[in-house]
């Protein structure tokens, strides 16, 4: 498996190539079980952080921050 590097306050962790995730996530997975998971995440999960991303996107471009 190929790996990149990301980064974060507690320094450097590889995190799979193709992983839309980040160190935090990484972290979380090797260090809590419950997070073994990670790729089962249901989808409604998944859609409904989207809208809250774009939400919160929109609102900031509204409020130039």
């Amino acid at each position: 498996m190929q790996y990149r590097i990301e980064k974060d306050t507690m320094g450097k962790v590889n995190v799979p190539i193709d992983a839309y995730y980040g160190a935090q996530t990484q972290r979380s997975i090797e260090n809590f079980q419950i997070a073994q998971d990670i790729n089962k995440m249901p989808k409604e999960i998944i859609r409904a952080f989207a809208y809250l991303k774009k939400a919160a996107a929109i609102t900031n471009y509204k409020a130039k921050v």
